[in-house]
């Protein structure tokens, strides 16, 4: 697996078409969520690329302090269905957290979570904050991880 971070400059047309399929293929398709994925931040965004042989199986946005929530965040990330259960989900995080590290020590992250996912985030040293909510019908949570 090939790990890119990138702007969204430096995206390729194939890029920006496969990471909106991949989005859409599992947040709009597989989760029957009926959602407006393009919300016009991913301009303002760094996306992390997972690749094999140029095609994108795992996927994640960043934005920093103040683009998205007060705190560094990332979201969207997201994992081929064909693709789960060998660890690419965890590998992504690590990339992803190691960007935001490296780009904004000592600051904190937060995310909006699907509720299901809680204990996976968890194991990247996420806290869940507050009650569950829904967001485009579906349950999330707000998590924090301190800077460290």
């Amino acid at each position: 697996m090939k790990w890119e971070v990138k702007s969204w400059s430096e995206l390729s047309n194939k890029e920006i078409e496969q990471l909106f399929m991949l989005r859409s293929e599992v947040f709009v398709v597989e989760q029957n969520c009926i959602y407006q994925d393009i919300d016009g931040k991913d301009k303002m965004a760094k996306h992390v690329l997972g690749k094999k042989d140029e095609k994108l199986f795992a996927y994640s946005r960043i934005f920093g302090p103040g683009d998205y929530f007060k705190e560094v965040s990332f979201g969207r990330a997201v994992v081929k269905k064909q693709q789960r259960g060998k660890g690419l989900g965890n590998q992504l995080v690590v990339k992803t957290m190691k960007f935001m590290k490296t780009n904004w020590p000592k600051k904190a992250f937060k995310i909006s979570a699907q509720a299901h996912l809680s204990v996976f985030y968890k194991k990247h040293g996420f806290e869940p904050k507050g009650k569950k909510y829904l967001e485009d019908g579906i349950p999330h949570i707000e998590m924090k991880k301190n800077s460290t």
